[in-house]
């Protein structure tokens, strides 16, 4: 076994942004667009700044507990540290999954663009793996987890070159897109022909939200920041605001540059007619030279995000493992190379796991999504909490009229997992309630241990709640439930239910007297 070493701030603002931007630049941007306008029309650009929004305000809470609180895995960690192991344990085990699939899904997107070139990488007819396809998803997992292997540097060195490349072909493509404009798009059918339903449908189901979801990376390589206080806050807040502004520029380019006779059926086939948008508009409009270039962009982009992840994950599992809710041999860091060389390990094992043949994919990266937003929803909380209980911990980051945007991000949240649908918010709740059912139920001795439990069960009633009556109401209402609760009552209800559920997490954290928030340089 090698010996315990800690983490070595290599990291540099740059080098952080650039991580902030690659995991934002996955698959996302190569699917969004046509979807987005299928659900939404030209208001699919609201989706976007609806998506950026939350996500900035996201971001803005992690801004406070990452310049606070830089610790490796920090994701999983600031639960536990504001509420007790029962909560941490719950995130731990939902961020886990959303991370080390995420891999995975963007592995298979690189594949699947790459059978354009190859088609033996793909099955006839469908868009399953080969043999060989599969042994080229394998390979190239296995140059990710040489790439993280040896060093934090060495991966950020290989980020930063394919990042750059990743951004190039985005940015040519607005350009050249909007010198094929037609304002009269803009107005085809009215700028919302599906109303506002459309535009929240299409933050989540749209893919806007799964484009978004790259800021837990950053807070993920804590540890190995250098300047955490400083660069952590600018780096989450320029990959947001970045990314908002390409996503915006692309959104508007697609949607203007739809020849007119294609749109006569109105926008609700767009995301059949253009399956893969950028490539399909460049064809459409005869530049066979920027088809070329998406497909290799599309290569390059997931596989650059995949690669995000393969880093990330490690530190999620460190993080979990360090709370005490997770195998303690995953809590170690070689001393030669700096890096959680056995969580990285169970990564590449997990990653592997998920290119396994699953029956909808689809499926699962909706999931993907609202368990990330879960996973950022409990920031606000957690933030709140801190502050009444530890009001003294050093916070060279303090967000400003967090009064408001505490329950306004967490409300947001709430938003974007009950329009995933009910499918997606039974599945990934109800899992989430049966692990809280058998936390609570597995056999424990007696005295201290029980009263141990009790004090975590009465910290994280307040999510268990939640999830029951996201549930309730996603089953009543119009995104994919019975439609008793009609729009917008249904999503005024969930604002209304998040605000107190807010409030009541913030007011059952750890008492002051038995926080126990550590040092970076425990890591």
């Amino acid at each position: 076994m090698p010996a315990a070493g800690k983490f070595r701030r290599q990291l540099s603002l740059v080098d952080l942004t650039f991580i902030g931007l690659g995991a934002i630049f996955g698959s996302g941007w190569l699917f969004s667009a046509s979807h987005v306008a299928a659900l939404a029309g030209p208001a699919g650009i609201l989706s976007w700044l609806i998506g950026g929004a939350a996500v900035l305000l996201l971001g803005l809470v992690y801004c406070e507990l990452g310049a606070a609180l830089p610790r490796a895995g920090g994701v999983v960690r600031y639960p536990e540290y504001s509420h007790g192991m029962l909560l941490g344990s719950l995130m731990g085990f939902i961020t886990l999954i959303a991370f080390s699939s995420l891999i995975a899904i963007e592995i298979v997107a690189c594949r699947q663009y790459a059978a354009a070139w190859l088609p033996a990488l793909s099955r006839p007819g469908s868009g399953d793996p080969s043999v060989l396809g599969w042994l080229a998803q394998l390979a190239l997992l296995t140059v990710f987890f040489v790439l993280n292997y040896s060093s934090v540097k060495t991966f950020a060195r290989a980020n930063n070159l394919i990042s750059i490349f990743k951004f190039v072909v985005p940015l040519l493509v607005v350009v050249v897109l909007l010198g094929h404009f037609h304002p009269r798009n803009m107005q085809a059918h009215g700028f919302a022909p599906f109303g506002f339903a459309g535009v929240e449908a299409a933050v989540s189901a749209g893919g806007v939200i799964f484009a978004y979801l790259g800021l837990t990376p950053i807070v993920a390589v804590a540890s190995e920041v250098r300047d955490p206080q400083r660069n952590i806050p600018i780096a989450l807040i320029l990959s947001v605001a970045l990314s908002t502004v390409i996503y915006l520029l692309l959104q508007v380019a697609f949607a203007g540059s739809i020849p007119a006779p294609l749109l006569a059926h109105g926008w609700s086939g767009i995301g059949t007619m253009f399956a893969l948008p950028y490539h399909d508009i460049a064809l459409a409009l005869g530049l066979g030279w920027l088809a070329l270039l998406v497909v290799a962009d599309a290569v390059i982009s997931p596989s650059g995000t995949g690669n995000i992840y393969m880093n990330a994950t490690p530190r999620v599992i460190y993080g979990w493992a360090r709370s005490g809710s997770f195998f303690p041999l995953f809590a170690r860091v070689d001393a030669a190379s700096g890096i959680p060389r056995p969580a990285l390990w169970l990564t590449f094992a997990l990653s592997i796991f998920w290119t396994l043949p699953f029956p909808s994919w689809e499926a699962l990266i909706r999931v993907v999504s609202a368990a990330l937003v879960l996973s950022y929803a409990v920031a606000p909380v957690t933030v709140a909490a801190l502050r009444r209980n530890a009001p003294a911990l050093p916070r060279p980051f303090l967000l400003r009229g967090f009064a408001v945007l505490g329950p306004a991000s967490f409300a947001v949240a709430a938003l974007i997992v009950y329009w995933s649908d009910w499918d997606t918010v039974s599945w990934l709740l109800g899992l989430q309630v049966g692990l809280f059912a058998l936390y609570v139920l597995w056999p424990r001795g007696a005295g201290s241990d029980r009263l141990q439990l009790a004090r975590e069960v009465h910290s994280s009633l307040w999510l268990v709640g939640f999830y029951a009556a996201i549930m309730l109401l996603s089953y009543l209402g119009t995104f994919g439930g019975r439609g008793i609760i009609d729009q917008p009552w249904d999503s005024l209800l969930v604002i209304a239910v998040a605000l107190a559920v807010y409030y009541w997490g913030a007011h059952t954290g750890v008492p002051a007297s038995r926080l126990a928030l550590g040092s970076a340089d425990d890591d």
